[in-house]
């Protein structure tokens, strides 16, 4: 029954996914779902788009390893993202009327910022993708284990997400985040219910979780411990802004407002949802204290999976598997489309300029698929676990975009100087510190910090290195 639900809701999303290809008439409308989205779309696609995998698998089994202490990045780091977003960056960022957020450091600092910023934001992405892909190995493996080894289930998953993205871009991302975040609303909620039930109540599973020191505060009583919390903090929530999937659901609002609001409370829903699968992880404490201690040493993120499929009723396994497909393919739809964006938009129309729109729109298409298999092979050959595929993609950015876009929008003396050096010396300084010094000194704030003083003292020294400012290669949306 549950392989039978299971088959037919991935039928309708790539139907629906599918039916959203009729508002696709042009390269904006599938990129952008021709800035059309209502309030509560633009609410539904931010919180669909982070509520993934690294959330219901990765971050809950994280949290009963080392508690509030452990997910500091996400959820708290991705929540502040959003509302950052929509409180500094949305409104500026939306009146620009740019299709990516590369074109927003072509039009500022001119054509190699945008094609190294370009570069630098799609190579973010292959973490966090690749992170969906192995979820969804992980869920047909477990689901059906004589049909699919957990290679075959990314492959045959990555192919069903592609599918259902690849025709109607963004429209068909919206639509479907817009079911998909009913169904892991309901679902888990649903979970959670039985589970205090079979547990005996909440006030048992917060006993479970306080004497385990789950729910104590992160320890800031030391230097070292208070420079790698706001490390790990900021690594999400900054390292996330200047990212193409962010930017997407910014611009397709249907106005200035939709786009600022949307984001801050999609950012709210985000991390008042995410305690809900951690909440159901500890009450697995409870249930099944055996194959937990087992699986804590063995792979912590098939705690929940183990919970529903053996220990729970079928109707609770229907809503937990629909509930995390919905998570994980609403997440993998979104971050196949940004870097397939950015790609065609801010890499390939440099070596082919005069494409018509008829022409750049099958680009987009086509660079997705190239990015998907890309994505593939990197997930079939990893071995970090989800949340550190997640929580490692932003770093890069964040040291190497971050700076940048913050004093491209709010300081009028940047110069293409100061960005160039921010980045370069950033992520020189970032990877030299995680080489040499990373257990005394957090790699991620090492690179903000080098980036941050390359930016300004590079913009107000004389300006040695320059970069013409093309004018836009894709017309105004």
């Amino acid at each position: 029954m549950v392989i039978g639900f299971v088959a037919l809701y991935l039928l309708v999303s790539v139907a629906v996914g599918l039916y959203a290809t009729k508002w696709v008439k042009n390269s904006s409308d599938y990129a952008m779902a021709s800035r059309a989205l209502p309030l509560y779309m633009v609410v539904t696609t931010t919180f669909a788009t982070w509520f993934g995998s690294e959330l219901v698998l990765g971050v809950s089994s994280v949290f009963i390893q080392k508690g509030l202490a452990g997910v500091v990045e996400d959820p708290f780091g991705a929540s502040l993202c959003l509302v950052v977003v929509g409180l500094f960056f949305a409104g500026r960022l939306y009146k620009l009327n740019l299709l990516t957020i590369g074109s927003y450091y072509r039009e500022r600092y001119g054509t190699v910022v945008e094609i190294l910023m370009s570069v630098v934001i799609i190579l973010s992405y292959l973490g966090w993708v690749a992170a969906q892909v192995k979820a969804l190995g992980l869920v047909f493996h477990m689901l059906a284990p004589e049909l699919f080894s957990q290679e075959l289930g990314m492959i045959v998953g990555i192919i069903i997400v592609l599918v259902h993205t690849m025709f109607g871009g963004m429209w068909s991302v919206a639509v479907t985040d817009f079911l998909q975040m009913i169904v892991v609303v309901i679902g888990l909620i649903v979970i959670a219910w039985i589970a205090t039930g079979m547990v005996g109540g909440i006030d048992v599973v917060m006993a479970q979780a306080s004497s385990r020191d789950l729910l104590k505060a992160p320890s800031l009583a030391t230097p070292h411990d208070a420079l790698f919390f706001f490390a790990a903090l900021m690594t999400m929530m900054f390292g996330s802004i200047p990212q193409q999937d962010v930017y997407q659901r910014v611009m397709s609002a249907n106005n200035v407002d939709s786009a600022r609001r949307g984001p801050v409370i999609g950012g709210i829903c985000y991390l008042l949802f995410a305690f809900v699968p951690m909440y159901i992880a500890v009450s697995a404490f409870s249930i099944m204290p055996e194959e937990v201690k087992t699986l804590l040493a063995d792979d912590p993120q098939k705690v929940l999976p183990n919970l529903i499929l053996g220990h729970m009723p079928v109707v609770a396994q229907v809503f937990f598997f629909g509930a995390l497909l919905s998570a994980i393919m609403s997440t993998a739809s979104a971050t196949l489309l940004a870097p397939s964006t950015t790609f065609a938009e801010n890499i390939l129309r440099h070596i082919r300029p005069n494409m018509n729109d008829k022409q750049f729109l099958f680009s987009l298409r086509a660079s997705m698929v190239a990015f998907t298999a890309c994505v593939l092979v990197f997930a079939l050959h990893s071995t970090d676990s989800i949340y550190e595929m997640v929580a490692g993609a932003y770093t890069v950015t964040l040291v190497g975009a971050f700076i940048p876009l913050v004093f491209g929008l709010y300081w009028k003396r940047a110069t293409t100087q100061g960005a160039l050096l921010s980045a370069i010396l950033g992520t020189a300084a970032w990877l030299t510190c995680k080489l040499l010094w990373a257990e005394v000194f957090p790699a991620a704030l090492a690179g903000l910090g080098v980036g941050l003083v390359a930016m300004v003292l590079g913009s107000l020294l004389p300006q040695v290195l320059r970069s013409r400012v093309k004018p836009s290669l894709h017309p105004v949306i």
